[in-house]
């Protein structure tokens, strides 16, 4: 629940009910079903076409188109307002490629929401991928229906690295979800027994975290570029912003 609302306030912050939504590899589409009920115009997309029939199933109402097919095929007459990628990129070999692509989709001044686990995370035991010589190594382990490992888990810095190299600005990076109050630490039997006010405001007191005491605690990653790099000076929080990222290396 926390990853949702995160994730659904990264795009509603910028864009209001209307706007052009794509989601990427969106699975059983439960963004796709949440973003069209709230009036957004959502296209919905995965590789394994049959996952239509499923979203179709549990699409009540708002707008869903429907695009099923590999990511790096897909054409449309316009670009979107906004192109959303959710727990996807740790699963390709070439995040760098597979957010290239996912930027030539969205319009001049539109947004990409990113979510992913955050590779700081003290239990992360997978390699940076800055520290790869060879990705391609990994790319039998991608795009198969029972692929469901990570492959890198990206660090905030290198998230930088690859915003710049995509054409992209980062307008906002967030470290969320406290190991404590979403099972990763054992928790889980006992979390059903707390208030959730209690859990509540746990997750709200590791948002005052340090970033540097942040990086290294908080499990999950939501990241929203901006289309095309800020010109010089127009945003006065962008050198902050960027010394808040390069703060968590």
């Amino acid at each position: 629940a926390n990853r949702r609302r995160a994730t659904l306030a990264l795009l509603s912050e910028v864009l209001a009910p209307g706007a052009r939504v794509l989601d990427m590899a969106a699975a059983q589409g439960n963004f796709s079903i949440a973003l069209a009920e709230l009036g957004y115009r959502v296209t919905w997309n995965d590789q394994r076409a049959e996952l239509e029939a499923y979203v179709r199933l549990k699409h009540r109402s708002g707008e869903i188109h429907y695009a099923p097919g590999n990511a790096y095929e897909l054409r449309f007459d316009e670009p979107f307002d906004a192109v959303l990628i959710t727990e996807v990129i740790e699963h390709v070999a070439h995040p760098d490629d597979f957010l290239r692509n996912a930027a030539r989709l969205v319009r001049p001044g539109g947004y990409l929401i990113m979510t992913t686990p955050n590779g700081a995370y003290f239990r992360n035991k997978l390699p940076r991928f800055s520290d790869c010589a060879d990705p391609a190594h990994y790319e039998a382990m991608q795009f198969k229906p029972d692929a469901d490992g990570h492959i890198f888990l990206l660090h905030p810095d290198e998230v930088l690295t690859l915003a710049e190299s995509a054409g992209l600005a980062i307008d906002r990076l967030d470290l969320f979800t406290n190991p404590l109050t979403n099972g990763h630490l054992k928790t889980a039997r006992l979390l059903p027994l707390l208030p959730r006010s209690a859990v509540e405001a746990a997750e709200r007191l590791s948002q005052r975290l340090p970033a540097r005491l942040a990086r290294r605690l908080l499990v999950q990653m939501g990241v929203r570029f901006r289309q095309g790099p800020a010109p010089p000076c127009a945003d006065p929080m962008a050198t902050d912003r960027r010394q808040d990222i390069e703060a968590m290396r």
